[in-house]
């Protein structure tokens, strides 16, 4: 087995295939040597799809493996630049659409669907105006909706053209260890096989893209080597599901609405994320046996539920002294484990707003009906924080005056949804860190936040590497 390359990449999801694929364009043969914890992607499959519970895989087929988080997910490219993540922070706003052009480009020449939601649609302009009546804020975005079942397709097909690269190397079930540095640059990862065995493999530039999964070994990692790292946001909430009577004047126009509202009390920062239409509430595991809520749906119609789901989460920038944005959103992610004895919770709204428990048979009598048959009933008010709860029901009343019907007893909300972002680490326009040859890029790194400019790291990385190879 080789051992030694021009460029070692960490984490196989979109950040990282970007990075291969657009080094294969610019430097043809580049030794690439591409790892992940979890497995390759027609081997990863999730048994709580079939069994309504989770077995405890390790590691987790929905978090690891190739193409990441994103295998499973909605599958939706956000194609503004302002969705999605903080590039903007690092490159001009022109120079990131042409980017995010350019990597919609790629998605599309592996498969994606060529409709595009929310684009030169006048009926956005009248859901916009609408919101401002309310003192909300709607982000328009273009999306092009891939479904989890295509996003699966898009990134297997990614998988074979890399492949059929001379000199690209994918290594399945390998997990990133320290660093090698020599001279002040880096010189390659001990990398840990299935077996435990750990090995050298020796590289000129190393590309870590762990997503969140991977967040705490980069934060490790910045640490050792000296790496300044900030603060990012801390996002918690909930994931809302109501019926698609109540939303569907909003997504078959946006597809997601992404709205933005600053709740009364605390004006704290609520905002939608990851809207699916016709969706499924899933779970999510982390190492550490926490399980937290999330949503995906499927392009197919005849895989669509009655109901649509999102996510509701309060944005904290917490400031000094604290320093660990991952953990305080495991420890809330734990309070509610807690409860269900390792699950996720539901609860009607009705029943949170008069103070008490959701229990079967109050579930029972909701018009909503669960996707997610395994979520526990219980009470939210034991799990998030006093002004999360109050700014999430706030902004579940404002919403209401876009999407009437949401503001009902009979909506359910799971908890707890959390964003594991990652303290931002110090990179520069190219996503260099200070250690010379190392490069940090995607969510794990706390860049981004979605499939679309994670991608756009991958591709600027890659660039700057096959310029200095030469």
């Amino acid at each position: 087995m080789n051992q030694e390359y021009d460029v070692i990449v960490v984490g196989a999801g979109p950040a990282g295939i970007f990075t291969a694929l657009e080094l294969e364009q610019k430097r043809p043969n580049t030794s690439i040597l591409l790892v992940d914890m979890g497995r390759t992607i027609d081997h990863r499959n999730c048994p709580a799809r079939t069994l309504n519970r989770c077995v405890g895989c390790q590691p987790c087929n929905i978090m690891s493996g190739w193409a990441g988080a994103g295998a499973f997910s909605d599958g939706k490219l956000s194609l503004s630049e302002e969705v999605g993540g903080n590039i903007t922070d690092y490159l001009p706003r022109n120079e990131v659409r042409a980017l995010i052009q350019y990597a919609d480009s790629i998605y599309l020449q592996h498969g994606a669907p060529q409709e595009v939601f929310g684009l030169n649609d006048p009926k956005v302009d009248e859901i916009q105006y609408e919101c401002t009546r309310h003192n909300i804020r709607l982000i328009p975005c273009p999306v092009r909706h891939l479904g989890t079942e295509k996003a699966f397709t898009v990134l297997r097909n990614m998988y074979e053209t890399l492949m059929g690269c001379e000199g690209f190397e994918f290594r399945e079930r390998t997990s990133a260890q320290q660093l090698l540095v020599e001279n002040g640059k880096v010189a390659g990862v001990y990398l840990k096989d299935a077996a435990g065995e750990v090995s050298l493999a020796r590289a000129k530039k190393v590309v870590a893209a762990p997503g969140r999964g991977g967040a705490a070994w980069l934060k490790q990692i910045a640490w050792e080597h000296n790496i300044e790292t900030t603060n990012n946001e801390v996002d918690i909430g909930v994931r809302v599901e109501t019926p698609n009577s109540i939303m569907d004047h909003l997504t078959k126009h946006l597809y997601e609405a992404k709205m933005v509202y600053y709740a009364d009390t605390f004006e704290n920062k609520v905002r939608t994320f990851c809207m699916n239409p016709g969706g499924l509430v899933s779970e999510e595991h982390y190492d550490g046996g926490i399980a937290v809520v999330n949503g995906h749906s499927y392009l197919d119609p005849k895989l669509h539920t009655a109901n649509t789901n999102f996510a509701l989460l309060v944005s904290t920038k917490f400031t000094e002294p604290f320093k660990q944005p991952i953990e305080y959103g495991r420890y809330i992610a734990q309070l509610g484990n807690m409860l269900t004895g390792g699950g996720v919770m539901v609860q009607r709204l009705g029943d949170l707003l008069k103070g008490r428990r959701t229990d079967a048979s109050r579930l029972k009598k909701s018009t909503t009906e669960p996707t997610l048959a395994t979520a526990v009933p219980g009470d939210l008010s034991f799990v998030l924080p006093h002004r999360h709860l109050t700014s999430i029901i706030e902004a579940l009343r404002a919403f209401d005056n876009i999407a009437p019907g949401l503001y009902s007893n009979n909506t359910l909300l799971y908890g707890v949804e959390v964003k594991f972002y990652s303290s931002k680490i110090q990179v520069d326009s190219h996503f260099a860190t200070a250690l010379e040859g190392f490069y940090a890029i995607g969510d794990g790194a706390g860049v981004t936040r979605g499939l679309m400019q994670a991608s756009v790291t991958g591709v600027v990385v890659a660039r700057d590497i096959a310029e200095k190879l030469g």
